[in-house]
């Protein structure tokens, strides 16, 4: 315990002098370079208070990310702006400070004025502090949540981030002392003023979240606390409190409702982990972000996912079922789009998936997989379960058992206390796949597999095949150049294959100006209306976007050798199977 509070002294120290502070920071100072004495102190006190309230009751800063909910922010602002303005005009600051007066008699008595303002200005400033710990805050305090410690370990965060900035309130305010003593103190005032108007305006506008991911996306490391969060120490210290790897849980007899299904065993497993690291946020109000905390008294359920993989594509159909059928008996489905290729981090390639799918529940992008490996994944999709108290309690790390899945989620909404749940949901527009279908292969060198002749690094001139290939054989033949991911089309490029499927799908991105072209034969004919994919016409695909193509869709599994030949300057990525 004591571990766990030292790190969240020092953590909370470190926040203070984080970039992520700069929105906030201003305000502090300038409200701070006002007054009597008292008034940093105040200011400080009353920060951290709130602060505090928000780590351990109302935000829950497990969330790691975040500046919390929109109606503390509205008050901050409001908050900010009154005392703003009542900087700019002496006579409104009287009159504020007036009745405020009666509060300084909680204050310290030495002499000075301003310190019952100071504790309104630093408790909505604390409401948009931004919790800047990062993911060591997220797992001490889920660590100390799950054994009724989270108080003690909140209280000792916002301690540690209060006195320093007291140290800067204070330094600061002996730097405006002097500047008044130049005979300009009513216009350092009103300077101040400003700022916490602008300040307000910042938070009103969002732009102190964009600054946030700014410098979280272009320079991530010069968070003070990252020091903290790498070191090796915490995280082994952080690992023997906390599991992050969940297996599937083996079945029992417990009927879940569904005729002929067995409900999974749902044992308690450990506080949901927070989302980290996530960016653009899809399908909420305003795409606001969501958190973990504020999803309490709802089934969740988290699918890991991204929009190019044809596995997790099969899911989706069910997951869509389950929103229809149980998102009003309290399940929340979020898909983590955690990307496998550098493309899909673009936020409007995912935004042009989302709408392609016809996804209907909330998507956030997790661009460097910091959730991914917050919940211990190792591919796509991965689906895990949590409870209406937080606890994750079903993880499914494949696809398929999506019977298992559904008598899991009405399992845990009955223990939520929801009542007559009915019949299943109905899926629609479902892909199937048997044992025989050809496995999903990669262009570039890093997971090529079933290749005649292995692809080579960099650009070099391959040799089409002139016989028949076995099953599930592929072979390069023109100018490539290729990657670890992509490959890229060069003079008379194309890739032969004979493969076992109903669909055969592949990923891929046109030139870097302008459109791609795709020629494709099955069996050495053009595709007819009856076998092209849903992105072939007339024989060729028309590579526009960075995607999943379909480009053969056969009315049943067969055996077939297609060709694919690319103009110069397209890319492919992937081939799969469905």
């Amino acid at each position: 315990m004591l571990v766990l509070l030292l790190f969240a002294v020092v953590v909370g120290a470190g926040t203070a002098v984080s970039p992520c502070v700069l929105p906030v920071l201003p305000a502090m100072l300038s409200a701070s370079g006002t007054g009597g004495r008292r008034r940093p102190l105040g200011i400080v006190l009353g920060l951290t208070t709130t602060f505090a309230i928000t780590i351990i009751g109302i935000a829950k800063v497990v969330d790691g990310v975040g500046l919390g909910s929109d109606p503390l922010r509205d008050v901050a602002i409001v908050v900010l702006l009154v005392f703003g303005f009542a900087l700019i005009v002496p006579r409104l600051g009287e009159q504020l400070e007036r009745p405020l007066a009666v509060l300084s008699r909680l204050g310290p008595r030495t002499r000075g004025d301003g310190f019952a303002s100071g504790l309104l200005v630093g408790a909505a400033l604390g409401f948009v502090y931004t919790p800047c710990a990062g993911p060591i805050l997220a797992a001490v305090i889920s660590v100390s949540a799950a054994s009724g410690r989270a108080v003690a370990v909140g209280l000792a965060y916002a301690a540690g981030t209060g006195l320093m900035l007291l140290l800067l309130a204070l330094g600061g305010r002996r730097i405006l002392d002097r500047l008044r003593g130049s005979g300009r103190a009513l216009a350092v005032q009103r300077t101040l003023g400003v700022v916490m108007v602008l300040t307000a305006i910042v938070i009103a506008t969002m732009l102190d979240v964009k600054l946030d991911e700014l410098i979280a996306e272009h320079i991530p490391n010069v968070n003070v606390t990252a020091v903290i969060d790498n070191s090796s120490a915490v995280s082994s210290r952080l690992d023997s409190l906390r599991s992050h790897k969940l297996e599937i849980a083996p079945t029992t007899s417990n009927d879940a409702g569904l005729k002929g299904v067995t409900t999974p065993r749902l044992p308690e497993g450990p506080v949901a982990p927070p989302f980290v690291g996530t960016e653009e946020w899809f399908n909420t109000p305003g795409d606001r972000p969501l958190t973990i905390a504020s999803l309490r008294g709802h089934v969740v359920l988290l699918d890991f996912w991204t929009y190019t993989c044809i596995n997790c594509i099969r899911t989706l159909p069910y997951l869509e079922a389950w929103e229809r059928k149980y998102h009003s008996k309290g399940l929340v489905i979020i898909g983590v789009e955690s990307p496998e290729f550098p493309f899909e981090r673009d936020a409007g390639n995912v935004r042009s998936a989302i709408k392609q799918f016809g996804i209907n529940y909330p998507i956030v992008q997790d661009n460097n997989l910091d959730t991914f490996d917050e919940w211990g994944n190792e591919g796509w999709p991965s689906d895990f379960l949590v409870d209406a108290k937080g606890r994750v309690r079903y993880a499914d790390p494949y696809e398929g058992y999506y019977a298992e899945t559904e008598a899991a989620i009405r399992a845990l909404l009955v223990q939520a206390g929801v009542k007559n749940l009915g019949g299943a949901a109905q899926p629609e527009h479902v892909i199937t796949t048997n044992f025989e279908t050809s496995p999903e292969t990669y262009l570039g060198t890093a997971r090529a597999m079933g290749w005649q002749a292995e692809p080579l690094l960099g650009t070099h001139t391959y040799v089409a095949p002139t016989g028949p290939l076995a099953l599930s054989e592929f072979a390069y033949g023109g100018t490539w150049d290729i990657g670890p991911q992509q490959a890229l089309a060069g003079a008379g490029a194309s890739i032969t294959a004979n493969v076992q499927g109903k669909h055969v799908y592949m990923v891929l991105s046109p030139p870097t100006h302008g459109v791609g072209k795709v020629i494709v034969t099955i069996d050495g004919s053009p595709p007819t209306g009856e076998n092209a994919g849903s992105d072939v016409h007339n024989g060729v695909v028309t590579v526009n976007e960075q995607r999943l193509y379909n480009i053969v869709s056969e009315p049943r599994d067969q055996d077939e050798t297609v060709k694919v030949s690319f103009s110069p300057g397209t890319s492919g990525y992937t081939f799969t199977f469905g």
